[in-house]
């Protein structure tokens, strides 16, 4: 007797989560970007994988794919995790203008020094530093998630370029300080960075 071609369970779609997988619980897609952060802060971007995510969160591959699609959109999640930009912009550029500069770089900073979310931001560098992948997802957040947004609060001509060349002053510092580690700059005290640093950001800002 020969088996039918509907016996055995129907081919599961891409993306589409097995009820296994979907009966995870509702803290599924947070166990997933968590696991995605300390994978991608393990392992770099090359060798991180969808199931790789997926076996340290305990759920289902698919499940991944499910809540946030491809390998960069997953990596795209675990910068934005990071740095949290919705819950610190308004506070960033609500206060007073004059200390704007101020404001950003003791944020900036205050996120490096942070041993928690150092680890995962070093390896997003890194991956950005030696992967066109991974660069391209890191320079898409960076432009559309954070620059843009702070760009459109600048009353001073050409803001785009001002808020690109903020960030590059900043992400030179994160490279120089935190992956290269040139001294005297990798020891010195953060607030001190920070009176040093917050002029120039001011400058570039909010100078007319």
């Amino acid at each position: 007797m020969t088996t039918g071609a509907t016996d055995g369970p129907a081919p599961r779609r891409r993306g589409r989560p097995s009820r296994t997988a979907k009966a995870a619980g509702p803290d599924a897609r947070s166990r997933i970007l968590q696991a995605a952060r300390a994978e991608f802060a393990a392992r770099g971007y090359d060798r991180t994988s969808v199931r790789g995510i997926a076996r340290a969160a305990d759920v289902d591959a698919a499940l991944v794919h499910h809540y946030f699609g491809t390998k960069d959109e997953v990596f795209a999640a675990a910068v934005e995790l990071s740095f949290e930009p919705a819950l610190v912009l308004p506070e960033i550029l609500g206060g007073p203008a004059e200390d704007l500069g101020e404001r950003l770089a003791r944020y900036f900073i205050g996120v490096w020094e942070n041993p928690v979310s150092r680890g995962p931001l070093l390896a997003i560098l890194r991956s950005a530093l030696t992967h066109e992948a991974a660069a391209n997802v890191l320079r898409g957040f960076v432009l559309r998630r954070l620059l843009e947004r702070i760009a459109a609060d600048l009353d001073v001509p050409d803001p785009t370029l001002r808020a690109e060349l903020a960030a590059s002053h900043m992400i030179g510092i994160a490279v120089l300080r935190y992956v290269v580690r040139a001294e005297p700059l990798a020891s010195a005290d953060p607030e001190r960075i920070v009176a040093m640093v917050a002029p120039t950001l001011q400058r570039y800002l909010a100078d007319r």
